[in-house]
């Protein structure tokens, strides 16, 4: 939980170098409204391109459950996340659900995967476009 508290942080303050660190090089996600990437690379210019875009989405994942594995250096997270107009106090323009897989290395915990499912949005949020 405390690596995604620090990814949050990394987030509000628009540090892409630090939000990229909590990933493995080989993560995949899944957007909201259903766009796939795979890769650190790709998935650190989707963040890039949000923060260079006019009327910029601030993201906050909210963690509800964490299960660590006793076997296997593995975790599941789930959780609730919002898109934030403008900066991360701003108002909420898009929310849902979201999982991820974490994996240990080196001491460290990353994000291998992520799946998040937007939900609810409102103002400008309810014209995005959910994928194919």
């Amino acid at each position: 939980k405390a690596a995604r508290l620090r990814q949050n942080a990394a987030i509000a303050q628009l540090q892409t170098d630090l939000i990229a660190s909590f990933w493995t090089d080989d993560v995949t996600i899944c957007r909201g409204l259903g766009v796939q990437l795979a890769g650190k690379a790709a998935y650190r210019k989707l963040f890039t391109d949000d923060i260079a875009s006019p009327g910029e989405i601030i993201y906050q994942r909210i963690p509800t459950a964490i299960d660590a594995s006793a076997l296997w250096p593995l975790a599941f997270e789930t959780g609730t996340w919002e898109g934030h107009l403008g900066k991360s106090d701003g108002p909420v323009v898009i929310r849902g659900r979201y999982s991820a897989q974490w994996v240990k290395r080196d001491g460290r915990w990353l994000i291998r995967a992520e799946v998040y499912v937007a939900l609810d949005g409102a103002g400008p949020g309810k014209e995005f476009k959910a994928a194919p």
